[in-house]
């Protein structure tokens, strides 16, 4: 029996699937639960778009013993899912996503746009 899931297949980008692997356990699962629902073309409680002008590009938000987990990904290329980023929020920012973490996500984003047209390898 075929245990996949029927919807889009996930991409992960960069450093991205081993960034999630490195969080607790309880935010792995919260967070994989939310891709899986991305997947099935469901839109989880925690995703919000991100700030700023990268256009369908949602974050998801988990939070684990006062600490601040994010999975940012995009989900209108192609058809896949690509996670473009997963990072552990630190406090120091503020509300802001902190611009080392924008420009991974910009620069990673360009990366899945050249995936979804079949140039990337």
């Amino acid at each position: 029996m075929d245990r996949r899931p029927k919807g889009k297949p996930i991409d992960w980008i960069g450093s991205s699937r081993d960034d999630l692997k490195s969080f607790p356990d309880e935010v792995q699962q919260a967070l994989g639960f939310d891709l899986y629902q991305v997947q099935l073309g469901d839109m989880p409680a925690s995703a919000k778009p991100l700030k700023g002008n990268l256009s369908g590009v949602y974050e998801l938000k988990e939070s684990h013993e006062g600490n601040a987990y994010r999975a940012v990904y995009v989900a209108k290329l192609k058809d896949k899912i690509y996670v473009l980023h997963c990072f552990q929020k630190k406090s120091k920012s503020g509300i802001a996503t902190p611009q080392k973490d924008i420009d991974l996500i910009e620069k990673r984003l360009k990366l899945a746009i050249e995936d979804s047209k079949g140039a990337r390898k």
